[in-house]
């Protein structure tokens, strides 16, 4: 049998290897040699962590655990909560594509609506690589965000949440703490994508060297920053926080008129500004960015 160490080294290269191989990992249009993710960074945790239970206070009551997904996918393949964990993966943009982002003020770059339409086109394919690549190995294993019974829903106390936050999940496994603007600041900085998925694989317990959720944010820990307050077009940041309605309607109501008419594209959109060209784009404030 492998060892804990084994499984996770298995794990991390085969989300490497997706990543870094796969012809779907691509802008597409005029960038379809480019890709629409760098190297990715992985992190593990037990499917018993007390943290996922935090959850259901602070993103919805809806939210799952990682029992509670696991149950719902497989009800006749009975495990333990310490016999599961969750596999995380961050999808840093790509250089270029922060580069032109944080060159705008209004609208978003071409480069990074294309890698949140294309790119989580593939971090879907990669979950789905990723649980029939640990399927072949002899494992049960579901990704929830494409999992049956997955949604966003409303919640009085945080207005939009999910039944499976992948922020959230790459916080549990050590990946990150929360911003102003709610992304996460990981060790690749704030301008990436999430995924995740749940198997019963003995794999590391997160090591989180941080003590609150909001570590890695100056603003939030120590009043000082507070870039992303003006980086934002549509006024949603201030110095309480990131307002989702005024986010949404701005996306809704601005950026995708404007991505439909100018570039023809159509899907789920965002306008990254607040990822981009602040000093948590590529890294933790204060500390040297490492791929």
């Amino acid at each position: 049998m492998a060892s804990i160490t084994d499984n996770a080294e298995t794990a991390r290269k085969i989300i490497e290897d997706i990543v870094l191989s796969s012809e779907e990992n691509v802008l597409k249009g005029q960038f379809k040699d480019e890709p629409a993710w760098d190297r990715p960074v992985v992190g593990f945790c037990r499917g018993d962590d007390h943290i996922f239970e935090t959850f259901k206070e602070v993103v919805s009551e809806h939210h799952w655990s990682p029992p509670d997904i696991f149950r719902k996918s497989f009800p006749d393949n009975e495990v333990a909560p310490e016999d599961l964990s969750v596999i995380s993966w961050i999808l840093p943009q790509i250089s270029k594509t922060k580069d032109d982002n944080a060159r705008e003020n209004r609208l978003p770059a071409e480069r990074w609506v294309r890698s949140r339409i294309f790119g989580e086109i593939f971090n879907d394919l990669l979950r789905k690589e990723m649980v029939k690549a640990l399927t072949d190995l002899g494992y049960s294993a579901v990704a929830p965000v494409i999992s049956e019974g997955w949604s966003r829903v409303d919640s009085k106390k945080y207005v939009f949440a999910s039944k499976w936050s992948e922020r959230h999940i790459a916080h549990a496994c050590g990946l990150g703490t929360f911003g102003l603007c709610d992304g996460l600041i990981t060790s690749v900085g704030k301008a990436v994508r999430f995924g995740s998925v749940v198997v019963n694989m003995k794999l590391p317990q997160a090591h989180r060297g941080f003590e609150t959720y909001y570590d890695n944010c100056p603003f939030l820990k120590d009043g000082k920053c507070g870039v992303c307050i003006e980086r934002c077009p549509a006024g949603a940041i201030s110095e309480k926080g990131h307002n989702k309605r005024l986010c949404k309607d701005y996306i809704n109501n601005v950026v995708t008129p404007y991505v439909k008419e100018v570039w023809g594209l159509e899907g789920e959109i965002g306008c990254g500004l607040c990822q981009t060209g602040v000093p948590c784009e590529s890294q933790i404030p204060g500390r040297s960015y490492s791929k």
